[in-house]
């Protein structure tokens, strides 16, 4: 019998804002590579996550969430990165919860269809579908919207039913050799990793709409023996913003770095040294310019 063939291929995540990509390319990866949080938009750039078998290599491609309401520079940029990993990508993954559609969902499956890349229609958050008969309407419903190749039921939290989402990427996978080495986990480096593990501590804590006003800049990180140095920036737009992140006393800013360390040390198995600081950058989501200096990339 002749040996099956490898396979590998782009495989882009898409869908409204908070219905579960990253949580799902994590779970899919059996391993952290992309931050997740409750809020919407918490996922800004495209980042690779690569997971490589014996028999295929399936490079996910997590992508911001496709949103209406794109009138800063930084939301517009998050639509073009998404709808950019789209068009180059050989499947879709169009993730939706199992038993709620909105206009957005809509807006998302069309861009799908413009593309007319084969996609996958995933209904997630079964976990928290009661009776379980309803996802027998919400899988005929979807049926109708789009030729899906297949519409799959999963948890990503929960990790049910992954194995058979695994199969069906494989099986849809053009033949090729690996594009990347097997022990590549994803293309963003370690510093911008960090910076990311900082924000998502910054979304936990921070209320309302300030966690869209801020980024995270990584301006040193280095290694001396067994202590890793990390030295980041936190850009906000206003000086009131500057003050919330830093808190009375200094507390948030504390607290935020104290967790942040916490977390990059248990990640890296080794003693990290963070420290903040906070600056102001006015109105810095509306310069494109600035953005590109923050580290964000136009596709």
């Amino acid at each position: 019998m002749a040996e099956e063939a490898f396979r590998c291929g782009f495989v882009a995540v898409v869908g409204r804002p908070n219905v579960g990509k990253s949580t799902l390319i994590n779970a899919m990866m059996g391993r952290k590579v992309t931050i997740v949080t409750s809020k919407p938009q918490t996922t800004r750039h495209r980042i690779l996550a690569v997971r490589t078998g014996d028999e295929e290599q399936i490079i996910f491609v997590d992508t911001p969430g496709l949103h209406r309401n794109a009138g800063r520079a930084m939301n517009r940029l998050m639509n073009r990165t998404a709808v950019s990993a789209l068009a180059d990508a050989d499947l879709a993954l169009f993730v939706v919860e199992a038993t709620r559609w909105t206009d957005e969902d809509a807006d998302v499956l069309e861009r799908i269809k413009s593309s007319g890349v084969p996609c996958i229609a995933l209904l997630n958050k079964i976990d928290s579908v009661h009776p379980k008969e309803q996802l027998l309407a919400a899988i005929d419903a979807m049926s109708k919207r789009h030729e899906f190749i297949e519409i799959i039921p999963v948890s990503a939290r929960k990790r049910d039913n992954l194995d058979v989402l695994a199969a069906t990427i494989r099986s849809r996978l053009p033949e090729s050799p690996p594009l990347f080495p097997a022990e590549m986990l994803t293309d963003r480096s370690p510093e911008f990793h960090a910076a990311e593990v900082i924000r998502e501590r910054l979304t936990v804590h921070l209320r309302d709409e300030l966690p869209y006003g801020l980024t995270v800049q990584v301006e040193q990180y280095s290694k001396e023996r067994d202590r890793l140095t990390i030295h980041a920036v936190i850009w906000v737009e206003r000086d009131s913003q500057k003050g919330i992140v830093v808190g009375k006393g200094g507390q948030m800013l504390r607290t935020i770095g104290q967790e942040a360390r916490l977390a990059l040390a248990k990640q890296l198995h080794q003693h990290v040294h963070l420290e903040l600081w906070v600056k102001v950058k006015d109105n810095w989501a509306d310069s494109e310019q600035d953005l590109m200096k923050l580290g964000y990339e136009s596709p």
